[in-house]
C-alpha cells in the first residue's frame, strides 16, 4: 500500500504548555499504516512550496505569542483550498491569532480550564469521522470557542460541563480542502485513548480523503 504523506507542527524546543515530544511518536503509530507522517517544529514548513509536498497538515503548534507569517499563512489557505488536508489537534488551535487561519479553522479559542474528566458524545454518527464512536470519557482540557458564522461546519462531538453541551470537535470542506478540529489532546496519555486514536485516525483518513 503507498501510503499518503502527513506533516505534523508542533514544539520541540520552547513549548509553552504542550510539548510535541512523546505526542509525536502516538500519533505517528496511530496513522502509520495509511500515512507517513514528518515531525518538524519549523514554522517555515507551512510556506506552500514546503507544505505542497504533503497530502495532511496537522497542527499542534504551541507557540502562544507567535503568529504565522503572511508567507506561512498564505501557504496552509492555499495548500488546503487547493485540495489538502487539515487536523487540527487540541492546542494547535492558536494559529487562530491570523484571522485569515480562524476562518480556515471555523473558529476561536477564547477559554479553557484546567484538565479534568470530560464527558464526551457523539452529535453526527452519521459522519465517516464518527464511524463505530460512541461516547466515552477522557482526561483533558476543556476549550471554549467563538464560531464563524460564514463556515458550514459539522459539529462532530460536544463535552459536558456546568451542566451544558459545548462543541468538542467539528469538520467542514474548505475550497477543494478538508479540515478537521478535534478539542482532545493534551498530553502524551490522550493520544493512547483507545477511542481517541480511533477518532484520530478516522479523522486524518476523512481529511486526506482516504478510502478503507
Amino acid at each position: 500500500m503507498n501510503r499518503k504523506k502527513a506533516l505534523l507542527i508542533g514544539d520541540y524546543t520552547h513549548p509553552k504548555f504542550h510539548p510535541l515530544q512523546g505526542v509525536d511518536a502516538e500519533i505517528t503509530h496511530t496513522l502509520q499504516d495509511y500515512l507517513s507522517v514528518q515531525c518538524s517544529e519549523n514554522n517555515h514548513m507551512f510556506e506552500y512550496n514546503n507544505l505542497g509536498a504533503f497530502d495532511l497538515c496537522i497542527s499542534y503548534l504551541d507557540s502562544w505569542t507567535e503568529k504565522l507569517s503572511l508567507k506561512q499563512t498564505g501557504g496552509l489557505l492555499s495548500f488546503v483550498s487547493g485540495g489538502g488536508g487539515l487536523v487540527i489537534l487540541h492546542n494547535g488551535i492558536i494559529m487562530d491569532t491570523r484571522y485569515e487561519i480562524a476562518q480556515l479553522i471555523g473558529a476561536k479559542h477564547t477559554a479553557h480550564r484546567t484538565r479534568q474528566t470530560l464527558e464526551l458524545r457523539v452529535t453526527e454518527p452519521g459522519h465517516d469521522i464518527t464511524q463505530g464512536i460512541e461516547g466515552f470519557k477522557i482526561e483533558d482540557e476543556p476549550y471554549r470557542f467563538e464560531f464563524d458564522p460564514f463556515t458550514e461546519k459539522t459539529i462532530l462531538l460536544e463535552y459536558s460541563a456546568d451542566g451544558e453541551w459545548h462543541p468538542a470537535a467539528w469538520a467542514h470542506s474548505y475550497g477543494l480542502g478538508r479540515v478537521v478540529y478535534l478539542m482532545p489532546g493534551n498530553d502524551q496519555p490522550a493520544f493512547q485513548h483507545p477511542v481517541y486514536r480511533k477518532l484520530l485516525l478516522q479523522a486524518a483518513k476523512w481529511a486526506a480523503r482516504i478510502s478503507g
